[in-house]
């Protein structure tokens, strides 16, 4: 289904349940990664902005109606969210694809399907967050209430804006909390247009507030600031350090999604057209820019060289061009700084001895932020491209021999955020998942994911869990109970 390029009017901040420019009277350019011309402006925040957006959600908290509405009236308006986004999801689609350069058929089929099914669970969800009754030794009627931890500052990325906003506001609303968000200052269109949509559903003044602007100012001035009861951050590593820290001197709670360089183990034994198949989702999907992609991929050494072979073909094969074709399945990075990144990681495996098996090079369309999806094979594990994160259409290739050499290898990067393997032994499925350091393994497949399903970091990929019911218990404090019956 196509979508036409949208016209998208100049965005103003959102604070309880208005639309106002920010104080400091700036505006920031917001730039189409195909073509790199602007298409837009948002309201430029400052601190004085974040101070009126958290005072809205500290009193829509504490004295509007939100944090004592019964779990089932707020799964109606949560519900009425996931409605709300599949009948305006052209629109989204289009604001989106124009935003990030993700090609629209992703932005069809992921992003806003996803967005409508995180409403959708955590509106069920919203219906159960209750306690539990204890039995103790003394005459007592004891029981425990779980209840909303109160504002919630949301801190999201630019590769998912839509889905990894909702992946927050989603569980926290459900759980009662009100939220103040700060999107990623270089694609937060959805955030805005999701303002608006959850207003129609009957969200209450004050209960979600949007701040646009840059990360050292508005992101550090929702850090810094006394009324935020709780922090969940989803970014970079190295950005990551940060918000974590700063909230452990606040002891804040905080859920960290930080990054990953996930690995894929082909065993000798694997379906190799699954494997393969699996592998280039793996790396390609959203044209890399995805902290559970899959950027390293362990061959056995008998499939080595034809696993090589078929990914040169496959790779070769993929649509890279115009998001707005519905037939493209790689778009554009999203500016010209992230392909700078990725320009540079290539030229440093190359030194390194890398193999360019397919791609290495920028692609020249439209004045967009292109890069041909590349596979780099013959590195050793301490190269800098095997090591970090590239957050790009880049796959390197290693090989090795036994079981325990390639879980040794897959958990040999300082991240742990997603890992897979491919194999048709079950008791090797299990015993290997079982061995890999990562919050999610995938077996067979790549990016299974569904809002019941928890996903999250070890090591430095982060702590805390979003989706599944572990997720919105992290929207909640415990309160114990006790009644004295003597």
């Amino acid at each position: 289904m196509s979508v036409n390029r949208p016209h998208i009017e100049p965005g103003r901040l959102f604070i309880g349940g208005e639309w106002r420019e920010a104080l400091t009277k700036d505006r920031r350019n917001i730039v189409d990664p195909s073509s790199g011309k602007v298409i837009t402006s948002v309201a430029e925040a400052g601190t004085g902005d974040v101070d009126a957006a958290v005072t809205a959600a500290r009193e829509a908290f504490d004295a509007g109606p939100w944090a004592h509405t019964p779990g089932r009236v707020r799964a109606r308006v949560l519900h009425r969210v996931a409605d709300i986004i599949r009948r305006r999801e052209d629109e989204l689609v289009a604001v989106e694809s124009a935003d990030v350069g993700k090609p629209v058929s992703l932005c069809r089929a992921v992003d806003v399907a996803t967005a409508a099914e995180e409403y959708e669970y955590y509106s069920a969800m919203a219906q159960s967050v209750d306690g539990a009754t204890r039995q103790l030794p003394i005459p007592s009627h004891a029981y425990t209430r779980r209840e909303p931890l109160g504002v919630v500052g949301a801190i999201t990325p630019f590769n998912f804006p839509l889905v990894l906003s909702s992946s927050k506001i989603a569980p926290a609303l459900a759980a009662g909390n009100t939220v103040v968000h700060k999107p990623a200052e270089e694609a937060p269109l959805s955030a805005l247009l999701m303002a608006e949509i959850l207003a129609e559903a009957g969200v209450p003044d004050g209960v979600l507030n949007v701040v646009t602007g840059g990360g050292s100012v508005v992101g550090e001035a929702l850090l810094q600031h006394r009324g935020v009861d709780k922090i969940a951050f989803t970014g970079s590593t190295r950005t990551g350090r940060h918000p974590a820290s700063t909230a452990g001197q606040a002891l804040k709670p905080v859920t960290m999604e930080l990054g990953g360089n996930a690995a894929q183990i082909v065993f000798e034994d694997a379906d190799l057209d699954k494997a393969v198949g699996a592998a280039v989702k793996g790396f390609v999907f959203n044209t890399g820019q995805f902290c559970m992609g899959g950027p390293r991929l362990l061959v056995h050494s008998s499939l080595y060289e034809t696993v090589l072979e078929v990914l040169a073909g496959a790779v070769a094969g993929v649509p890279v061009g115009d998001p707005f074709d519905p037939e493209t399945v790689v778009g554009p990075m999203a500016g010209e700084r992230h392909l700078a990144k990725v320009e540079e990681y290539v030229r440093i495996a190359r030194d390194e001895g890398g193999r360019v098996v397919v791609g290495g090079e920028r692609l020249e369309l439209d004045g967009g932020f292109y890069y041909r999806p590349t596979v780099i094979a013959d590195l050793g594990n301490e190269s800098r491209a095997v090591q970090e994160e590239i957050f790009g259409p880049v796959l390197t290739v290693q090989r090795f021999e036994t079981e325990d050499e390639a879980v040794a290898l897959a958990n040999s990067t300082p991240y742990g955020l997603a890992s897979g393997l491919h194999t048709t032994d079950l008791s090797r499925a299990h015993r290997v998942a079982a061995r890999l350091q990562a919050g999610i393994v995938w077996v067979n497949d790549w990016a299974m994911l569904d809002p019941a399903m928890p996903f999250g970091g070890v090591k430095q990929s982060g702590y805390g869990r979003e989706y599944g019911p572990e997720a919105l218990e992290a929207y909640t404090k415990v309160k114990s109970v006790i009644i004295s019956l003597a």
